[in-house]
């Protein structure tokens, strides 16, 4: 499956330190001007600001999509600790 290898080379190669894989759903979306529909894994990707444009461009290779939805939502709180690992996650050589 896609989305897991997605999320296994995400994880693995320090882009995120965590990646969760919601069910499959039903996407209907306009494409070169023709309606289009395709089951999608939704696919939610913890990491950093700092290292978001990379997972970004990884992303961008590894999906077969023209165009993946990509979205950065910023986290506006959070555990402490949890912020710190996922930091630590990221940055391995920086500890």
């Amino acid at each position: 499956m896609l989305a897991k290898r997605i999320a296994h080379i995400l994880v693995e190669e320090h882009y995120a330190a965590c990646v969760n894989l919601g069910p499959a759903g039903l996407s209907m979306y306009m494409w070169q001007g023709s309606l289009e529909g395709a089951d999608e894994i939704p696919i939610t990707i913890k990491t950093t600001a700092a290292r978001a444009p990379a997972v970004m461009e990884k992303l961008a290779q590894l999906h077969p999509y023209e165009v993946p939805e990509m979205l950065v939502l910023p986290a506006v709180g959070g555990s402490a600790s949890y912020i710190e690992w996922v930091r630590m996650q990221v940055t391995p050589g920086e500890a």
